[in-house]
């Protein structure tokens, strides 16, 4: 089964989900990947130079490293991923899709994993899309704190239809 045979008129169970990432995380090549790091690789210019390195290595890790993980999950999950919040995500993924489209080439193939990713990191696991510790401009990082995940730009990006903030469970860092 894959996302789109998913039926979204009803709550979603998560170990459905799953499977459906899975299969569609069964897609995936190693040529997606290695195309998917050069996009990576060539957006990152655009990252102030102090912390690109660790910039790239959260990418490499919580994206196309954790593809493998998606694909290997063999743990049940119980519950269900909330029908409105699970549409609300796909749309605004099949959004960027469209924007991804016009782009072609690795910017594709790189969106094929992070739907998958995005999607497995707020509905199976809980957690933000980004992954703690991962670095913004101005020296400020996701984190946690009792349980509850902060991101520092998360107010400033959640209208931008090229993100993915209108997903991700992180609530603003009122720190920053």
């Amino acid at each position: 089964m894959l996302l789109k045979d998913i039926d979204l008129s009803k709550n979603v169970p998560r170990q459905t989900l799953l499977d459906a990432l899975k299969d569609e995380a069964g897609n995936i090549h190693i040529t997606d990947i290695m195309a998917a790091f050069t996009h990576l690789k060539k957006e990152s210019i655009y990252v102030n130079a102090n912390y690109r390195e660790e910039y790239d290595q959260a990418y490499i890790q919580s994206f196309l490293m954790r593809i493998k993980e998606v694909k290997n999950n063999k743990k049940h999950y119980e519950g269900f991923a909330d029908r409105k919040e699970l549409q609300e995500a796909i749309e605004i993924l099949k959004a960027q899709q469209r924007l991804a489209e016009l782009d072609h080439g690795q910017h594709m193939h790189f969106f094929k994993i992070y739907k998958i990713i995005t999607l497995y990191t707020t509905f199976i696991m809980d957690e933000p899309v980004h992954p703690v510790g991962m670095p913004f401009p101005g020296g400020f990082k996701i984190k946690q704190e009792n349980g509850i995940y902060y991101c520092p730009v998360k107010e400033n990006q959640k209208d931008n239809p090229g993100a993915v903030c209108g997903i991700c469970i992180a609530e603003q860092d009122q720190d920053v």
